[in-house]
């Protein structure tokens, strides 16, 4: 295990990489191999200093939800990370904001109630509010968005940087939670579609998703309160941000999330 020393000192060199918009080698290239737990103690201390500088947890995201996601990084299982105030995004964003910014397909949640003792779709489902499309930008802080370990990406916070949602979302009471699975999602750039899947592609069915998510974070004595914003996870491998360019996801029963990239 990482001494509290150590926790501090390779968030600071991820934090202060995020704020030069510079890449830096894998952590664990740097200074040795490290638990997937010593991850998730650096993405905290990570979120912390943010926090310190005035931003604010909203939310939780999953990833490595889908196969191919899984497979455009080289890695393996379902992974967490945290959605502040500040990655929020609406309407555009500056592509050079990023190092390597990418872009993927998801289905986002808004709790009514804390996602805790959650066993099943059933229960997740009984927790949500709200659903919606979503888009989240990925930008690893880490040299050439590759060849990383899972630790690492966990420090990272799961690669986190931006999201959006669409303009409205939809009551949960309005939809069969079974169609958010069947529900074909398609992705374009331009008018272009890039990226299409069905939303079962997202761990079988996007509220497996809140599942894992229940089971992580209480297994790191955790509780994701109500009110919160929860990314499912991706659908399709991600797609390189490039200026000058609309970004759209259209959700079969759910309104659509545009991006304009400047």
């Amino acid at each position: 295990m990482l001494t509290g020393a150590q926790v501090d000192e390779y968030a600071r060199e991820l934090d202060n990489a995020l704020l030069e918009h510079r890449e830096l080698p894998p952590l664990t290239q740097t200074h040795g191999a490290f638990s997937d737990e010593d991850g998730y103690r650096i993405q905290a201390r990570g979120i912390a200093l943010r926090a310190a500088r005035g931003d604010v947890g909203i939310g939780w995201k999953m990833g490595l939800t889908s196969a191919a996601k899984r497979v455009q990084m080289n890695l393996k299982s379902s992974i967490h990370g945290v959605l502040t105030k500040e990655m929020r995004v609406r309407g555009s964003l500056r592509a050079a904001e990023g190092v390597h910014p990418k872009i993927e397909p998801e289905i986002a949640f808004v709790l009514s109630r804390p996602l805790t003792g959650v066993a099943s779709r059933q229960d997740a489902w009984a927790c949500v509010a709200q659903v919606g499309c979503a888009m989240e930008i990925l930008d690893s802080r880490f040299v050439g968005f590759k060849y990383f370990s899972l630790p690492d990406v966990i420090a990272d916070d799961a690669s986190s940087f931006r999201f959006v949602l669409a303009d409205s979302l939809v009551d949960a009471r309005a939809i069969d939670p079974e169609r958010l699975a069947t529900a074909q999602m398609r992705m374009s750039i331009d008018g272009v579609v890039k990226q299409e899947a069905p939303g079962s592609a997202i761990s079988g069915h996007p509220l497996e998703s809140l599942v894992e998510l229940a089971q992580q974070t209480a297994a790191r004595g955790l509780t994701v309160p109500a009110g919160s914003i929860v990314l499912a996870g991706a659908a399709t491998v991600a797609e390189p941000l490039r200026a000058g360019t609309l970004v759209r996801l259209d959700v079969e029963h759910l309104p659509p999330a545009e991006l304009r990239i400047e």
